[in-house]
């Protein structure tokens, strides 16, 4: 430890810049080492978990878009078998439904017949 403060002494007095450092490294010596390393770890345990948040939000995002195209896959062939299903009636309707000018026609049609007889 007395060689430690000499080489100490020995740089505070050949560089003022060092003064500071000489003196964190006499109060806190083994500590300042012991906290950047927990700092470390620190730091690469964010990183890790940064990155695999990052991935787990990449996953969900490309989850999400393919439930989107799957939805609205199955809108479009819902929407299209509706409109199917609409035409279909439609053609039903027209096929039931006597248009007035021809139902008129065929009454008075019916009405000379009724007449002549």
């Amino acid at each position: 430890m007395a060689k430690e403060k000499k080489a100490v002494e020995e740089k505070v007095s050949n560089d003022p810049s060092s003064k500071i450092e000489a003196i964190k490294n006499l109060i806190f010596g083994e500590n300042i080492a012991a906290y950047n390393s927990e700092f470390e770890q620190v730091k690469n345990d964010i990183q890790v978990k940064k990155k695999i948040l990052e991935d787990l939000i990449e996953d969900t995002r490309k989850e999400l878009n393919q439930a989107i195209d799957n939805l609205s896959t199955d809108v479009n062939i819902r929407i299209t078998e509706l409109e199917d299903n609409l035409n279909d009636k439609i053609e039903t309707l027209d096929t039931n439904k006597v248009d007035k000018k021809t139902l008129g026609d065929l009454f008075i049609s019916l009405g000379e017949k009724i007449s002549q007889k």
